[in-house]
């Protein structure tokens, strides 16, 4: 299961960073015609032969440093290829790619975060994905995460989505048999926890702060909203659907079933303690749950799906794997990430680093579906979302999450958290 160092981890994939002072300049001179270099044609297919020649990879994290075990296995399938791996601290990987963009030093392929992806494609360094490249495996909101302007860059790598955490022992306490699968009866179990099972709160939410919108934006999503119009090019968050979600979030601090006082990184402490017993989260909380409470403990965790509005539908997270335009390798860097796409890769992946695998079959693996907890994780990525593949999309989730603070600590209505929102998001634009 997963570990605290994952936990972390995670965080920085999805959280991204802001355009740095080298990225925005160059977005306005990178590709001008009078550079003297004759721009790199992109892929359109893939040879059928092995790959050939070296090949160079970055990868960030544990997964940079796990990436070279799982690679032998792609040099022994394609003899006289050798793969080279450079691991990159997360802290650091976002200015690294926007320098090596810079000076056209990019490696042939990498594992990049979702939410760079529109950023770096709008740079035009990525190799859009060639004609006939097999991606109908994928978990549809982890596909659309490679899709900037309707043309797909890369691959999903691995997934994550969020769940509802909650404990077992406690909830038999409350009366609660079966887990919630509407708005109502996730507020009535929570109402639950407090009345009857000894509870301060009865769910962890975040009210406001960094990355809040990955929890807010799910009942958005649930509730009908969406973030841009079906062409990117607008924002769309003062809808009534927007307005419907954040009524119901701001509702559980106004309820007080959740609070604004609770101390931040406690979130397994007070799961552990029975304080705050139910929280939504991703797959790696569990083992820094198990981690702190014993054995005990680890056998009263239970998830259950975002309950429905319209729909159930949750954040998808992760990590792509891409090729860079500039690659003198193309052809054997877009083997690679087939390679790396296949089902058996992935379950292999998968049992290396605990990584969950975008490809959906990969879930049928024993490895997997023998889990007490991950099926619930797998059943709900295959509604999941992820905002577009927009230029600014984090100056935007930054804003998004100084209202949502606004709305759940100070009471600010949530059409006028809709409408600061919209407002903030237009003025910083889609980048586009």
């Amino acid at each position: 299961m997963f570990t605290q160092t994952n936990r972390v981890r995670r965080r920085l994939v999805t959280g991204g960073a802001l355009l740095t002072a080298t990225a925005l300049a160059l977005a306005g001179c990178g590709r001008s015609e009078d550079s003297g270099a004759a721009a790199p044609e992109s892929t359109t297919s893939v040879g059928s032969g092995p790959a050939t020649g070296d090949l160079t990879v970055w990868a960030m994290g544990t997964e940079g440093e796990n990436l070279p075990q799982l690679t032998k296995a792609f040099e022994q399938a394609n003899p006289g290829t050798k793969v080279t791996v450079t691991p990159i601290p997360w802290d650091a990987a976002h200015n690294k790619f926007t320098t090596a963009i810079t000076a056209q030093s990019l490696p042939d392929a990498a594992m990049v975060g979702t939410t760079w992806m529109g950023e770096f494609a709008g740079l035009d360094a990525l190799d859009p994905t060639p004609n006939g490249f097999d991606t109908a495996g994928f978990f549809p909101g982890a596909l659309d995460t490679t899709k900037v302007g309707g043309v797909g860059y890369g691959v999903p790598w691995y997934v994550e989505t969020r769940v509802v955490y909650y404990r077992k022992d406690l909830a038999a306490k409350a009366g609660i048999t079966t887990p919630p699968t509407d708005w109502d009866g996730l507020k009535a179990m929570a109402k639950a926890m407090q009345d009857k099972a000894g509870a301060k709160y009865g769910i962890n939410l975040q009210p406001g702060g960094q990355g809040s919108w990955q929890t807010v934006m799910p009942f958005a999503w649930s509730a009908g909203a969406s973030i841009t119009s079906d062409d990117d090019k607008q924002f769309t968050l003062d809808s009534p659907e927007m307005q419907e979600g954040l009524k119901y979030y701001q509702s559980f601090f106004t309820e007080k079933v959740a609070g604004t006082d609770l101390p931040p990184n406690q979130t397994e402490a007070q799961f552990v303690s029975g304080q705050v017993p139910m929280f939504i989260s991703g797959p790696w909380m569990a083992g820094s749950i198990a981690k702190l409470g014993g054995d005990k403990m680890k056998a009263n965790i239970g998830v259950f799906e975002l309950p429905k509005n319209k729909t159930s539908t949750s954040f998808v997270g992760g990590s792509n794997f891409v090729v860079f335009k500039a690659s003198k390798n193309k052809d054997s860097a877009w083997k690679l990430v087939q390679w790396l796409s296949e089902a058996k890769t992935q379950t292999e992946w998968y049992k290396l680093s605990t990584d969950l695998p975008a490809v959906q079959s990969a879930w049928q693996d024993p490895s997997i579906a023998s889990d007490p907890l991950l099926p619930v994780f797998g059943k709900q990525l295959e509604t999941a979302k992820a905002p577009p593949a927009i230029v600014n999309w984090e100056q935007v989730a930054t804003a998004f999450d100084a209202e949502v603070e606004k709305m759940a600590k100070a009471g600010q209505s949530p059409a006028d958290t809709a409408k600061a929102i919209q407002t903030k998001a237009t003025s910083i634009g889609t980048g586009s």
